[in-house]
Formats: C-alpha cells, sequence, structure tokens
C-alpha cells in the first residue's frame, strides 16, 4: 500500500494536478480506506485528501473521525468540487461510485475488484465534462480489472476497445498523430520566430475548410499528448507539438466560434509553450498610422501584426463580454475580406480602430479594476463620452465641460464614485485618447 500510495502522488501531481483536476481513490474497504489515510498523509498534508465512507454499524467507533450528517458531508464534497480548495483526493470504497456528480474528477485510483454495472457506473464518474482541458477520465488500475475488460464487464469484447483504450496504445499513435499535422505544412521554415513565422504557416491554409481540418487534427492530438503527458516518450516529438500548438492557437477565432474545433489549449500544453518561448510585453505606445490606398501593398501585413496583438489582448480577457465584442469584430472585418467586400488597407484600418478600442478598455479596465464594475462603468464611460464628444473637443471649453458632465453622470451619479484622484486619471486618459 505504502508503494501505491507513492505512486498516486507522484501520478497525482504530473498528470492531474497541473491541469486542475482532481482524483478519488477506491479501497477494498472501509479499515482500506483508513489505512490509505494514514500512508497519504505521510507523502501530503493532511488536507489534501479525506475520507468518505458509509460509518453505519461502526461499533467500535473505529471511523468516528469520519461521522458526518448529510448536511456536513455536502459541505466536504462541495469543498472538493471547487477549484481552488486543497482539498484534491476523496478516499472511498463504496460511496459515491454511483450518482456522485464532480466534473472535476478526471482520475480515479482503483485499488478494488469491481464488476459489470457497478464498474462502468465508477468509471463513468471520471467522464464529466468539466472544460475544454479536460477531454478524458483517466483510471488507474492497481488491481487487474482492465487486464479483460471485457470480461469484467460482460460486454462486446470489441465494442469494448473503443470504450476503455489502455494508454500503451495512445502512446502508439503519438508519432502518426504529429505527422498527420505537420503534412499540413510541407517544407514550413519552423525557426522564423513571432508573430512573422505564425503568419507564414497560416499561408499553408488560405481556406476556412484547411483550417478546420488542420483544427480538427490538431484536437485528436493534444488530447492524446495531455493523457500521455510527461511520459518520455514524448520527448522526440517536444518541438515539433510546440510549433503545432502556437499555430493551432494563433488560427483560433478571437470570437470564441467555433469551440468544438478550436478549443482552448490544455494547462500542460500551456506550460509547455510557455517553457519554450520568451514572452515579451504588449506594446502599446507605437503610434497606429493613418493609411490610405497607396499603402495597400504592405497592408497585409501591417494587418497580420495587429490581428496577433489584438488575439493576445482579448484572450487575455477571456469571459469579458466587450473584448469578446472586439473580437467579433476581427471575425467580421477577416470575413468581409475574405468575402472581397473591403479591400486589405480597409481591413488594416478597421483592425486599427478595434486596436484603439482594445487599448481604451486596457487602460479603462487598469484604473477600475480593483472596484468590482470594470466591465460596466467601462461600458458606459465610453459611450457617454463618444455621445458627448466631437472632433477636436479637448481644444474647447464647450468640449471639455461637456466631456466632465458626461463622466461625472456616469462616475458620481449612476456609480457614485466621487474620488477626485480617479475622476482625474480617468478624464486625463479619456482627453488623450478620445
Amino acid at each position: 500500500m505504502r508503494k501505491i500510495c507513492g505512486h498516486i502522488v507522484s501520478h497525482f501531481r504530473e498528470r492531474i494536478e497541473p491541469n486542475g483536476y482532481k482524483g478519488m481513490i477506491v479501497a477494498y474497504d472501509r479499515e482500506c480506506c483508513l489505512m490509505y489515510k494514514r500512508e497519504l498523509d505521510q507523502l501530503v498534508p493532511p488536507g489534501v485528501s479525506t475520507v468518505v465512507i458509509d460509518t453505519h454499524d461502526d461499533k467500535a467507533g473505529l471511523y468516528r473521525e469520519y461521522y458526518r450528517n448529510r448536511d456536513e458531508e455536502k459541505k466536504v464534497l462541495d469543498t472538493f468540487r471547487e477549484r481552488s480548495s486543497s482539498l484534491k483526493l476523496l478516499i472511498v470504497t463504496s460511496k459515491l461510485l454511483t450518482g456522485f456528480d464532480a466534473p472535476i474528477l478526471q482520475a480515479m485510483y482503483l485499488d478494488k475488484p469491481m464488476r459489470d454495472h457497478g464498474l462502468i457506473q465508477a468509471v463513468c464518474r471520471t467522464n464529466r465534462t468539466y472544460d475544454d482541458g479536460k477531454t478524458h477520465g483517466l483510471v488507474v488500475d492497481y488491481v487487474g480489472v482492465f487486464d479483460n475488460a471485457a470480461e469484467s464487464l460482460r460486454f462486446d469484447e470489441g465494442a469494448m476497445k473503443d470504450v476503455v483504450r489502455n494508454i500503451e496504445e495512445v502512446k502508439s499513435k503519438i508519432p502518426g498523430l504529429v505527422k498527420k499535422c505537420l503534412d499540413y505544412f510541407p517544407g514550413a521554415d519552423r525557426n522564423i520566430p513571432g508573430w512573422r513565422g505564425l503568419k507564414l504557416a497560416q499561408e499553408f491554409l488560405p481556406t476556412d475548410n484547411m483550417r478546420d481540418s488542420f483544427g480538427a487534427d490538431y484536437r485528436v492530438l493534444n488530447r492524446a499528448w495531455d493523457y500521455v503527458s510527461p511520459d518520455r516518450i514524448l520527448l522526440p516529438y517536444r518541438d515539433d507539438y510546440c510549433w503545432l500548438s502556437r499555430v493551432y492557437d494563433s488560427l483560433r477565432p478571437s470570437d470564441g466560434s467555433g469551440a468544438l474545433v478550436w478549443a482552448e489549449l490544455g494547462a500542460k500544453t500551456l506550460a509547455l509553450i510557455h517553457s519554450n518561448i520568451d514572452v515579451g510585453e504588449i506594446q502599446t505606445d507605437g503610434e497606429i498610422m493613418t493609411l490610405d490606398g497607396n499603402l495597400a501593398g504592405d497592408s497585409a501585413t501591417s494587418a497580420h501584426k495587429i490581428e496577433t496583438d489584438l488575439t493576445a489582448r482579448i484572450n487575455a480577457h477571456k469571459g469579458d463580454s466587450m473584448y469578446q465584442q472586439l473580437g467579433e469584430k476581427v471575425e467580421r472585418l477577416k470575413q468581409q475580406l475574405e468575402l472581397g467586400l473591403i479591400t486589405s488597407a480597409e481591413f488594416l484600418r478597421g483592425m486599427s480602430e478595434i486596436l484603439r478600442e482594445a487599448e481604451r478598455l486596457d487602460s479603462l479596465t487598469e484604473v477600475f479594476g480593483n472596484l468590482g464594475v470594470s466591465e460596466h462603468i467601462i461600458r458606459d464611460i465610453d459611450d457617454r463620452v463618444n455621445t458627448a464628444r466631437f472632433d477636436n473637443w479637448q481644444n474647447t471649453v464647450t468640449g471639455q465641460n461637456n466631456v466632465k458632465a458626461a463622466l461625472r453622470t456616469v462616475m458620481w451619479v449612476k456609480y457614485g464614485i466621487k474620488d477626485d484622484d480617479i475622476f482625474d486619471r480617468v478624464y486625463k486618459y479619456v482627453e488623450q485618447h478620445y
């Protein structure tokens, strides 16, 4: 049992915890649950795990520590479901194996013989959908239940091969999956850094159908990689996978559409990418030039550079509807360009305007971020100021008074923010950018 606990802790820390998911240990009986708890407490802080068992008929009081009424048990399980909680592992023997719904649960460490529907229901505890990063449930079998899955489950052997996959089978598919994705980019120079390298890679996928096809194939690779990681078998393919992941992420629509193909990268993949690149600050102090049609020859490159900047800003504010709207504007512009409804110079001007909007949002978000009302107040300020302003308003007393009055209406009257320092900072920013 000590060796099994050591393996559980190692496996959980390497494969499950980095993605923000949790685990369940299934022991043979109630006594074994206590033994597991004692061993785990020698390896990790006691708060990382707890025992959840039926304590009825405990005449000797062996399980007194885990006596809980319904409300107390519900509180424990709700804590387990919270991503930020320190409770990572539940130790059980029969309780929670059916009917327990915790999508954050990904790994089951099985040290108890099980069969038939009891087994399949237990396995399904790990398979609840949670987020884009959770692509599968994982069962670590310490007693050989899955040595013959078809017999244990009394189902058709051929059908079971599609339900329960051995990790060795997935490992064997990694080389072919990597090659299939790389085949979309024959002769691509993967040593060109930054946005320019990504732009050149994107040129190998000129149509939406080709991009979606690559995205679907990459998702298969991504799921397999996260399933196997951090196995040493992946080392020869690490650089290829990092490059493919960066290309995939650069192609993902800014508005969050196409979620089945263009899902967010999982924590393991993001950590791998970040460990292999240097991330610089987004440049916000550069001048945005007003372009005319004579610059159309250079506009595609400039627009792609702006798009890369915008994508980084939008992805940094996931869940914020204002940034999501900017992403939708970007996608609409791209569609208009692809349909030939606008020229590349017009596309660049549109992208430049969206970038200015993003910069305004970034600055106002920084001012109001700690007040807990950032999204609503920023939207209201933007609406009011755009209504009150006119060309060169900064150079007239009327314009200055109109904009200040608009700001007071939002900040003082609607939100009750009467801090002079905050007002002055907002006005100064509005004066420079509106």
